[in-house]
C-alpha cells in the first residue's frame, strides 16, 4: 500500500507538471494506494488557500480522486460529509471533519467554538 501525499494528489488533480501527473496515473492505476484524512485536509487547505479555488470546485476536485477507486480515500463518508458542509458553509475544513466524525460515527464533540457548534446542534 502506497500513501499519496498532499503534493502527488495536487499534482493529479491541478494537471500542472504533466510528468508528475503521468507518474501518479501510474500509481494510481495499480489499485494499491491510499490517501489520508490528512492529506485531503491539506490538499483543501492548499487548494483554498494557494490556488484560491472555490468551496465547490473544491468538492469537485477531491470526488474526483474518490472516483478513481472507492476506497483511495480514508473514512471516505466523513470525508465527503465534510466536503458537503464545506461546500455550502464558511467553515474551516478541519472543522467541517469534526462534524463529519460527529454525523458519521457518532462521536462527541468538545469545543468553544460557536459556530462549529451551531453546526454540530442541527
Amino acid at each position: 500500500m502506497k500513501i499519496l501525499d498532499t503534493n502527488a494528489v495536487l499534482r493529479f488533480l491541478l494537471g500542472d507538471n504533466i510528468e508528475q501527473k503521468n507518474v501518479v496515473i501510474s500509481e494510481l492505476e495499480c489499485n494499491n494506494c491510499l490517501i489520508t484524512i490528512e492529506v485531503i485536509a491539506e490538499t483543501v487547505y492548499v487548494l483554498n488557500k494557494v490556488y484560491s479555488a472555490k468551496r465547490n470546485e473544491i468538492k469537485k476536485y477531491i470526488e474526483q480522486i474518490a472516483y478513481i477507486d472507492e476506497n483511495i480515500i480514508s473514512k471516505r463518508a466523513i470525508v465527503f460529509y465534510a466536503l458537503d458542509i464545506f461546500s455550502k458553509t464558511s467553515l474551516d475544513f478541519i472543522d467541517c471533519l469534526l462534524v463529519g466524525y460527529q454525523k458519521i460515527e457518532g462521536y462527541e464533540i468538545f469545543t468553544f467554538d460557536k459556530k462549529l457548534s451551531s453546526i454540530l446542534k442541527q
